[in-house]
């Protein structure tokens, strides 16, 4: 059971990245599927998330307007399309796997991936 999130990078004021969160050993499709970030010195921050359940979906408001978040079942892989990055989205992005279990919940965490921007 694994979650791999990749594609961040270094990225001048204005770009965009796209994150990518793969499954692997079970389905996304039963779970809630979050986006966090941690800055330096900073708490962890929820920026995003996709129920492919009931469909819904969720943008912080410093991310509102700029970020996409989208789920691919086919691929079992969730994207963070993040565009009009800004010096201040500079951190650490998780993704992570939720779903409620009698008696509690599951969840699983990807190994994070940097993104910086900067000119």
């Amino acid at each position: 059971v694994q979650l791999q999130a990749c594609g961040g990078g270094l990225v001048q004021p204005g770009g965009s990245l796209r994150l990518s969160c793969a499954a692997s050993g079970f389905t996304l499709d039963d779970y809630s599927i979050g986006w966090f970030r941690q800055a330096p010195g900073k708490e962890r921050e929820g920026v995003s998330s996709i129920s492919f359940g009931d469909g819904g979906i969720y943008y912080g408001d410093s991310v509102k307007g700029r970020f996409t978040v989208s789920g691919d079942n086919a691929k079992n892989t969730v994207y963070l399309q993040m565009n009009s990055l800004k010096p201040e989205d500079t951190a650490v992005y998780y993704c992570n796997a939720w779903r409620p279990v009698v008696g509690g919940s599951v969840d699983y965490w990807g190994q994070g991936t940097q993104v910086t921007v900067s000119s």
